[in-house]
């Protein structure tokens, strides 16, 4: 990350000769300082369509004009080369909401990345549907919501989670170890802006109890992964993963223990990705800009 203000252009559009010296070229035009470039060509599958993606980072400064003007006048670029984008400015910090249950491990771990600055984010509230991590959240000073989830209530908690959400201007929420299953109404109000960290290495034991299902199968690797949520559970476009090797004399407990480790490293590296702009969604998939 750089220390000095940057505007950071993400996009996507079909492939064709001449998208980076069509962008590059309005960036120079305009005596823009380009800090940053990565591009990804994908030949697309058999029925699919080739697709370019592009992540820039400009310095601010160097523009002679602001972010709105920015947007305004690579409008009809991006239009004339069939783009979906967007321009961020690296000094508007994001606003994330946290969700969490009783498991504490990856809260801790955001909030100490969040407090010594290593995430420079704005962390307006955390959602949970116990009480248990109350004390703790709000001796950061940070404002907590107890929503309960229970049989009989989940349209109105969910609906009582986006007013919060929207309430704080949130632009990621992020569920930290959250155990209950959004409302696909939620999932598909904030497409890409819902990050999750699975206990598992994704597609393989998705669901609950996944070291349970691993310790039966036996299996020499686990890990977890970072996704985003969609209506369907655990399906959602991956973003980060890990693994951890373990052995016939592990036990699902010891996998556990292992597991939180991998978990928090896991959310924090896709939840910084996804705030740096460095990911792209193309279908049910990524392209991560490292």
């Amino acid at each position: 990350m750089h220390s000095e203000r940057f505007y950071t252009l993400t996009a996507s559009c079909p492939d064709r000769t001449g998208i980076i010296a069509r962008v590059t070229g309005f960036i120079a035009e305009h005596g823009g300082w380009i800090l940053e470039s990565s591009f990804h060509a994908d030949p697309g599958i058999e029925g699919e369509h080739a697709r370019y993606f592009m992540r820039i980072e400009v310095k601010a400064a160097s523009l002679p004009f602001m972010l709105t003007e920015l947007r305004e006048r690579f409008a009809p670029i991006a239009a004339a080369l069939q783009m979906d984008w967007k321009i961020t400015d690296s000094a508007v910090k994001k606003r994330v909401v946290v969700l969490v249950s009783k498991q504490e491990h990856c809260l801790y771990d955001l909030l100490a990345r969040w407090q010594s600055k290593e995430l420079d984010i704005e962390i307006p509230c955390v959602i949970s549907n116990h009480d248990t991590l109350k004390g703790f959240v709000e001796w950061h000073g940070i404002p907590f919501h107890h929503v309960p989830v229970v049989a009989d209530n989940k349209p109105a908690a969910f609906a009582e989670m986006q007013r919060l959400f929207a309430a704080v201007g949130g632009d990621t929420m992020v569920l930290a170890r959250y155990m209950q299953i959004l409302a696909p109404d939620l999932c598909a109000a904030y497409p890409g802006c819902i990050l999750n960290i699975h206990h598992s290495f994704l597609p393989s034991f998705v669901g609950a109890k996944p070291y349970h299902q691993a310790y039966q199968r036996g299996v020499k690797l686990i890990g977890a992964t970072c996704h985003y949520v969609t209506a369907d559970l655990d399906q959602g476009p991956i973003v980060e993963q890990d693994v951890i090797r373990i052995d016939h004399s592990d036990s699902p407990e010891d996998m556990v223990r292992y597991g939180k480790d991998i978990e928090k490293t896991v959310l924090a590296r896709g939840l910084r990705y996804h705030l740096e702009d460095r990911v792209l969604i193309h279908g049910n998939k990524t392209v991560v800009f490292r």
